[in-house]
Formats: C-alpha cells, structure tokens, sequence
C-alpha cells in the first residue's frame, strides 16, 4: 500500500479532563498517514482519482477544534473514522499531540492504527 501523509497538522481546541483544560484551548499536534493505492491516480495523472489531502486536513481541523472532547483517545478515534470514510483511504495511522500539557515535555498523546472493516 501507498502512503498519503500530513504531518504536524497545528490545531487548537477544547481537550482534557481538567476544569482549566474544559475552558481553555490548546494547541495540538496530528500527523496522519494513510494508505491507499496511488497506481490509478499516478498512472492517469488526474487528481480526481487522488486522495485529497486538503479537504482531508480541513475535515479533521474542523473536528479536532469544535469537538470538545475529553480524552485524546476519544478524539483519535473520530480523527482515524474521518480518514477512513475518505474514498480510497483503506488504512490510517493517527499520532495525536497535546503540546501544552505538562510543562516539562514537548507533548504527550497517543498513536492509534485503524482500518476499514
């Protein structure tokens, strides 16, 4: 399988089970790579026949930034769905940062891999 990737996807939104984390966004970290076949697309050199990594990271930013979710778990999981409702998309691997969660590290998060059943 080929690979599309985004990487360092930079949103900011509600997540976290503390009082301060429910008022105030933060700043999070995606990197997705999902796996597709690429021959079709590459062979006729049409973007139709591409995964459109645009309006995929649109998606999971507008996700990401309004859902409000409570554990970084949690949203991984709607993120990897996103994906994997994309035409073609038939694995992803999603890497899901909190930057600004405990001071003395650069970011703390979780690394799920998913695939269409």
């Amino acid at each position: 399988m080929d690979k599309i990737i985004i990487r360092d996807l930079k949103v900011t939104g509600i997540i976290g089970i503390y009082d301060q984390e429910r008022i105030t966004p933060q700043e999070m970290l995606i990197n997705i790579s999902m796996e597709t076949d690429t021959r079709k697309a590459a062979q006729a050199d049409d973007i139709s026949l591409c995964v459109d990594y645009e309006q995929v990271a649109l998606k999971l930013k507008a996700h990401a930034e309004t859902a409000r979710r409570l554990t970084v778990e949690a949203l991984a999981e709607d993120l990897s769905q996103i994906c994997l409702q994309t035409p073609g998309v038939q694995r992803v691997k999603i890497r899901l940062e909190k930057t600004q969660a405990i001071p003395f590290t650069s970011s703390v998060g979780v690394e799920i891999k998913r695939k269409k059943s």
